[in-house]
């Protein structure tokens, strides 16, 4: 019912900033919640940032609270993750996604961080 598509990955020194864009098409009329997902190597996929439809509702993994922020503008159908004092530990495959009663049901391609010493 919709598409996403992840921009603005790339590689950066660690302390610096990356702003992470994802761009939702299709059925965009829905009210979907948007979430940001990691995976390192050798590690799970894990919950980074969601946001309410509303935008007015944001939750944050322990490990980046207060160095990221995510954020969507409904008009534009996009979510972004602006992500601030990055580390090495945050190199991942970044994946944003869309949820559906309450699932996430939508996923994107996923964009690269990494994050050099």
């Amino acid at each position: 019912q919709v598409q996403l598509v992840e921009s603005g990955g790339g590689l950066v020194k660690a302390g610096g900033s990356l702003r992470l864009s994802c761009a939702a098409s299709g059925r965009t009329y829905r009210r979907y919640a948007m979430g940001w997902f990691r995976q390192a190597p050798g590690k799970e996929r894990e919950f980074v940032a969601s946001i309410s439809w509303s935008g007015t509702s944001t939750s944050y993994a322990d490990s980046v609270k207060g160095r990221f922020t995510i954020s969507r503008d409904n008009a534009k159908n996009t979510v972004d993750l602006q992500m601030n004092s990055l580390r090495p530990k945050d190199t991942a495959v970044y994946y944003c996604a869309a949820s559906s009663l309450n699932e996430f049901a939508y996923w994107g391609q996923g964009t690269q961080v990494t994050v050099s010493s």
